[in-house]
C-alpha cells in the first residue's frame, strides 16, 4: 500500500488537468475529502459535486472551503486526464456523465473506506477499516509529512464526524478520536462544526423529516422500521434529497429496532435504499440488489416502483433475519 501512496502522489505531480469526484447524493464524508484534497492540489485540480445545477451544493455543506467553486453535472466538461474519486465505493455511484469523464481520462484513482469496493480505477487505494475517506486521507498525507492547513482540517473533520455520526458510530476507534484530535489542534472549531452540520437545518427539512417519520411502516414486532419518500412528499416541502439525512439513524434510535429503512422514489422505475442497524449486517441484505456499503450502513437502488420494491427489500430483510 505504500508503494501505492507514491504512485497517486506521481500521477497528481504529472497531471496537467484533475478532477476529483463526488459520489451521487453526496454526503459530508465525500464533499470533505474531495475539498481537502483539492486544497492539497490547488489550481489544476477541479472538483465535482454529483449534482443538478438545479439542485447544487447540499445546503449543510456550503460552509466548506472550496466547495462553492465546484463543477455540477450541468457544467462540467471532458477535459481532464486524472480523475480521482473520493469515497466513491462503486462505479455505480456515479452518473453516466460522471462516469464517461471517468472512464475517458488517461490515469484513474480511487481513495476510499468501503470495504465493499472492488477497486474500479486504474489505481486504487482502499482502506476499509478505516472510519472515512477523511481519514484515509488524512493518513495519506501524514504518512508523506504533508502540511494540514487550517481548511484541509476543517474539511477533514467534516468528513470523519459526518460518517462516524459524531463519533457515536462503532466505526469510532482510538485512532479516528486522535486524528480528530490532531485536526482541533491545527484549529478545527470542533463545536461549530458540529453545530454546522447537525444542529442548523432549514424550517421545511424538519417538517419533512417529522411527516415521513410519522408515516414509517414497523414489521416483525417493530423489529424493522421503513420510512417510503415519493415524489408527492418532496413536492410538498420543496424537499431535496439533502432532507433525508438522518430518517434512518432517527428510526435506529427506537428501542425495538433493528434495522431501518428509508426509500425513495426515483421516477417510476427505481427506488434508492438506504439501510441502517446496530447489530445486523445490512450489507448482506443489499447484496442481492448490487448494493454495497458498511456492515451496519449500506444502500442500493431497486429498478422496481416504490412499492413493489419495499415489497422486494422487505422478503430479503425477513430472510436475513431468518424469520
Amino acid at each position: 500500500m505504500e508503494n501505492t501512496i507514491d504512485k497517486i502522489f506521481d500521477e497528481i505531480k504529472r497531471a496537467e488537468k484533475i478532477l476529483i469526484i463526488s459520489h451521487v447524493n453526496p454526503d459530508g464524508d465525500t464533499l470533505g475529502s474531495m475539498c481537502a484534497l483539492k486544497l492539497f492540489i490547488g489550481n489544476k485540480a477541479d472538483t465535482l459535486v454529483q449534482t443538478p445545477a438545479s439542485s447544487g451544493v447540499p445546503e449543510t455543506y456550503k460552509f466548506l472551503p472550496e466547495i462553492n467553486s465546484s463543477k455540477n453535472l450541468d457544467n462540467v466538461q471532458n477535459i481532464y486526464d486524472l480523475v480521482i474519486a473520493m469515497d466513491v465505493a462503486s462505479i455505480d455511484r456515479m452518473v453516466e456523465s460522471a462516469r464517461q469523464i471517468f472512464d475517458n481520462a488517461k490515469m484513474t484513482i480511487n481513495i476510499d473506506h468501503h470495504k465493499t469496493n472492488k477497486g474500479y480505477a486504474k489505481l486504487n487505494y482502499i482502506k476499509g477499516d478505516a472510519s472515512s475517506a477523511g481519514e484515509v486521507l488524512y493518513n495519506i498525507f501524514k504518512s508523506r509529512n504533508i502540511e494540514i492547513t487550517k481548511d484541509m482540517a476543517d474539511c477533514l473533520y467534516v468528513s470523519i464526524l459526518t460518517d462516524t455520526g459524531g463519533f457515536r458510530y462503532e466505526n469510532t476507534k482510538s485512532e479516528t478520536l486522535e486524528i480528530a484530535a490532531d485536526l482541533i489542534k491545527l484549529g478545527v472549531d470542533n463545536a461549530d462544526i458540529t453545530k454546522r452540520c447537525y444542529n442548523k437545518k432549514a424550517k421545511n427539512m424538519v417538517l419533512f423529516q417529522a411527516s415521513i417519520i410519522s408515516k414509517a411502516k414497523f414489521l416483525f414486532n417493530d423489529r424493522v422500521a421503513a420510512a417510503l419518500i415519493d415524489e408527492n412528499d418532496f413536492e410538498k416541502f420543496n424537499a431535496n434529497n439533502e432532507y433525508t439525512e438522518g430518517i434512518a439513524e432517527a428510526l435506529r434510535t427506537i428501542k425495538t429496532v433493528e434495522i431501518s429503512a428509508v426509500l425513495k422514489e426515483n421516477g417510476n422505475t427505481a427506488t434508492k435504499v438506504s439501510l441502517r442497524s446496530d447489530n445486523v449486517d445490512v450489507c448482506e441484505i443489499v447484496k442481492k440488489f448490487n448494493g454495497g456499503g458498511h456492515i451496519h450502513a449500506a444502500g442500493c437502488t431497486i429498478k422496481k416502483p416504490l412499492n413493489a420494491a419495499y415489497e422486494l427489500l422487505v422478503c430479503e430483510i425477513k430472510r436475513c433475519l431468518n424469520l
